[in-house]
């Protein structure tokens, strides 16, 4: 693969500690594995809690150094970072696509994406105000400040291994912290990329620290670290129920960016051009395997009919295949397990009455490709209602009025991203407001950039990556009480 690359050094396979590339112990490695023909890209580092704990030394030493820095200086090394991501970017992309799957168009989007998260966080960098608070009497003076919360770990995903990991680093660093680093396993490439083009960026050693590997034991030794101070994790509920409870015994402070079960809601005053071209992108990006994804189609029983049929024949025109050719609009998904899952979930809904239409696709692709379907005839009780599907099903469901279709939106444990099409600016606010999740798209079916805070409510999350709130859940207040000021 490294051939296939301008720059062939950007192919790292060993762990970033401490500012160098390191083996594991007893070289141990373990295989990276294209989804879309099963080959083997590389073989990487497999480390364990010894590299962990090393990686957390250095993390700590650099941190003493790091948080000394002027917001500007740190600020800089943020945007050098940046624009070596920009100059890279093809071979990001390439990478990308060659360990995760998607299309190479996607991918170039999802390093655009990543990097614009460094040159955000470079700004805010310089905008870590604090406060000036009227004391209790004129003899005293109360300060608030702003300091770093200390050595991170940052766990990401494979859906999205670039930017997840850059939306995560990007804010620690702006704040004064050092990271430690612990990418999907199925998609390490991309964040030793990242890693090496930090090193290049002249980011000073320890400050970054990537490895991947044994990951129950890569996460105990993280967790257990009385040095890390702060976890932000992006991945499934469940996991991210067992951080958080686990992180309880060092009282560490925690982001969670989890699952979803986000509704796409059309009602029958809803621009139906605008809506299908909605629900296409925001379904079928990355094949269905993003957590923002719609997962729900709620549509009006008055224009059900019209709208599935126009779904359809959008679906129709998606070209499902290798991610390296160019003429793929959707690729694999990440592993023969998840695509027999989706095949479980459609199953599951046409026994139990839904009608399941799937576009056309290569019969020789491999076990890892699934048609994007239509599923109609949905009802509550299904698996495709319930569960995030992480794949390319659209389940389409009916309703009567604005207050069933609320209740069907807010009828599930998650609360990450939901979605309305509609013409009517009332009713556009009253469902907005009433929808609980942390963000709503409103005639809008990509949501998700750097300016916006990017997180969910219920069980899909606490804390937000993005935006001017970013920095807050990688900082701590610190309040100064001034006295005898008038002695």
């Amino acid at each position: 693969m490294a051939n296939s690359l301008k720059d062939p050094t950007l192919m790292r396979s060993e762990a970033l500690i401490n500012g160098k590339w390191c083996s594991a112990e007893e070289d141990a490695r373990y295989p990276v594995f294209n989804p879309a023909n099963g080959e083997v890209v590389a073989e990487v580092a497999k480390c364990a809690s010894r590299q962990t704990q090393h990686a957390i030394e250095a993390a700590q030493q650099a941190w003493y150094k790091w948080r000394e820095l002027s917001a500007k200086e740190r600020a800089n090394y943020l945007y050098a970072l940046y624009q070596q991501v920009i100059a890279n970017k093809d071979d990001l992309a390439l990478i990308l696509t060659m360990e995760q799957g998607k299309p190479l168009a996607e991918a170039r989007g999802e390093v655009e994406y990543g990097a614009n998260y460094l040159l955000w966080f470079a700004e805010e960098a310089k905008r870590v105000y604090g406060d000036v608070i009227p004391g209790p009497n004129p003899n005293k003076r109360v300060v608030c400040i702003k300091q770093s919360v200390g050595v991170v770990a940052c766990i990401s995903p494979w859906n999205f291994p670039i930017a997840m990991l850059a939306r995560k680093i990007a804010p620690a660093l702006a704040a004064g912290c050092t990271v430690v680093c612990k990418p999907a396993n199925e998609t390490p490439l991309s964040a030793f990329a990242l890693g090496e083009l930090s090193l290049r960026a002249g980011i000073p050693a320890g400050v970054i620290n990537i490895l991947c590997g044994f990951t129950e034991q890569i996460g105990e030794t993280l967790i257990a670290s009385p040095v890390v101070r702060k976890l932000s994790f992006t991945g499934s509920t469940p996991v991210g129920k067992k951080l958080s409870a686990a992180s309880a015994s060092t009282m560490k402070r925690v982001s969670m960016e989890l699952g979803g079960n986000a509704p796409f809601i059309v009602f029958a005053d809803a621009n139906l051009e605008a809506a299908v071209e909605g629900a296409l992108l925001s379904k079928f990006r990355n094949a269905g395997q993003t957590c923002v994804c719609t997962n729900r189609i709620l549509v009006d029983n008055k224009i059900i009919a019209d709208f599935t049929q126009r779904l359809f024949r959008g679906m129709q025109q998606l070209r499902v295949g290798d991610g390296l050719k160019d003429t793929t609009d959707i690729g694999p998904l990440i592993h023969p397990q998840a695509a027999a899952n989706i095949q479980s979930l459609i199953h599951d809904a046409t026994r139990l009455g839904a009608t399941a239409r799937s576009i056309d696709i290569d019969p020789s692709l491999s076990k890892t490709f699934v048609a994007p379907t239509l599923l109609t005839g949905v009802k509550k009780g299904m698996r495709v209602s319930e569960e995030e599907i992480f794949g390319p099903i659209a389940p389409v469901m009916g309703f009567d009025t604005e207050a069933e279709a609320i209740a069907l939106a807010n009828d599930t444990p998650f609360g990450l991203a939901a979605y309305l099409y509609s013409e009517n600016n009332s009713r556009i606010w009253r469902v907005a407001e009433a929808l609980e999740y942390g963000m709503v798209g409103i005639n809008d079916g990509a949501i998700s950039n750097e300016m916006a805070p990017f997180g969910g409510v219920k069980e899909s999350g606490q804390g937000r990556e993005g935006s001017k709130y970013g920095l807050d859940d990688y900082l701590e207040i610190k309040y100064l009480s001034f006295g005898n000021i008038q002695a």
